[in-house]
């Protein structure tokens, strides 16, 4: 069995220290559900309802509603939200000291913590507050001409495609926008999507790592293989990605790469990162002025001017908590949620379609789904104001449906409250 002492300097050998960053609930929660877990597989502990027990009990949620829209945005552990709360405090007491002088230097910590994470050099590791912020740096920076063009898909997320149409207005480059079924055949088919729009006069491609719409997982690996030789730099939005599904910045060989950290790892709203390769640097332009002197200095994609250092500092807190819970055990855990949703619609009703594959290769914890007959929009409206489940219906030139995105606090009983009231509409239809 093992011990307290044990757990903790397993973290601590994964490079965290728990002790400055757990309150003793916390460390006391994660400890006994490490011992629930054993040495069992994580497929075997992903129905395990008291290990995931002792993981809800991290959250301070409100469960007056539930809550399938985690992908929007997600509650943080309480720990971690108080250790932000802590530092803010202490700013306000001397911010021109406490903030600037003795918690923003820390950001060096979060920087080597999340570089481990992801499986790159600190110094490819940009702290930033968002995917958007990360991903119009990517947009924003890199020289192009007029006739230039530019691959995505029109399932890119909405403000990166605003971002692109901007420079095209601006500038005269060409934003081609391609198109796939979902959910898609293959993976290449997918890529060949992309390769059919690709010219000599292509020079980024950006593809989204998990798509925000159906939860299709990208074969980012295979862009970069096809894209590279080319010259074609390759762009990855991984908004919903880090910390969803186990990944390492080698398994995608890529040179950029854009994500929130609110989302998936469950750090404090308002944080992300950006890690752009060595070699990249120089050439990649930040959005706010940058001296001379940081050409080649990830760090000049975080000059943004004042900001709060305690929200940044808490990532390394959110962090622990994700490798307290394991990868592979947590990705274990949101797809079987995942599951228990959809199998049990699309077997008891055959008017229902989950248009993402429930493939374990090719998805997470994002599915959509829709039902014949019945509007997705209204659907959406009668499960939120009738029932307080909070859903994201979406509507696609080529596609609608709605989305639902559980996490590890979610529990059994609001899944299955959720899927009783979508088959009772099928069943009864919902009031006009």
């Amino acid at each position: 069995m093992t011990t307290r002492r044990e757990f903790l300097s397993g973290l601590a050998a994964a490079g965290l220290s728990a002790q400055p960053i757990f309150r003793e609930s916390a460390i006391r929660s994660l400890f006994r559900a490490h011992a629930i877990a054993g040495d069992r597989p994580a497929s075997a502990v992903a129905d395990d309802e008291s290990y995931w027990a002792e993981i809800q009990r991290a959250f301070d949620a409100d469960r007056t509603m539930i809550n399938l829209n985690n992908g929007g945005c997600s509650p943080t552990p309480s720990h971690v939200l108080e250790a932000m709360i802590r530092d803010l405090r202490f700013s306000n007491e001397l911010p021109v000291e406490h903030m600037w002088r003795v918690l923003e230097p820390r950001i060096e910590s979060v920087r080597r913590d999340l570089a481990s994470e992801f499986g790159c050099d600190p110094e490819e590791m940009a702290i930033t507050r968002n995917a958007s912020e990360s991903n119009e740096i990517m947009i924003m920076g890199l020289d192009l001409k007029a006739g230039d063009e530019v691959v995505v898909t029109n399932q890119n997320y909405p403000r990166m495609l605003t971002a692109w149409d901007q420079r095209a207005r601006r500038e005269g480059i060409v934003v081609k926008q391609v198109s796939f079924k979902v959910p898609p055949p293959s993976d290449n088919y997918l890529v060949d999507q992309f390769k059919a729009a690709v010219t000599p006069r292509t020079k980024v491609i950006e593809v989204t790592h998990i798509t925000n719409l159906t939860g299709q997982i990208m074969p980012v690996r295979q862009l970069v293989d096809f894209a590279r030789p080319r010259g074609i730099e390759v762009f990855v939005d991984g908004a919903h990605a880090f910390a969803h599904f186990p990944f390492k910045r080698d398994d995608l060989q890529c040179d950029y790469y854009g994500t929130s950290l609110h989302k998936w790892l469950l750090a404090p709203v308002g944080t992300g990162f950006l890690y752009v390769r060595r070699d990249r640097q120089k050439n990649l332009w930040p959005l706010m002025a940058a001296d001379k002197k940081q050409d080649n200095d990830i760090r000049k994609y975080e000059e943004i001017g004042t900001h709060p250092a305690a929200n940044h500092n808490a990532i390394s807190a959110a962090l622990a908590f994700h490798r307290g819970i394991g990868a592979e055990r947590k990705v274990a855990r949101l797809r079987y949620l995942r599951d228990r949703w959809a199998k049990r619609l699309v077997a008891e009703s055959p008017r229902v379609t989950v248009l993402t594959p429930l493939d374990n290769r090719q998805s997470g914890a994002i599915a959509l789904f829709q039902v014949d007959g019945i509007d997705n929009v209204k659907l959406g409206a009668w499960l939120f104001n009738q029932h307080r489940i909070v859903n994201t219906p979406i509507v696609h030139p080529e596609f609608k449906g709605i989305r639902i995105t559980p996490n590890v606090y979610t529990t059994l009983d609001e899944i299955d409250v959720f899927t009783d009231k979508v088959l009772e509409a099928v069943k009864k239809g919902i009031p006009a």
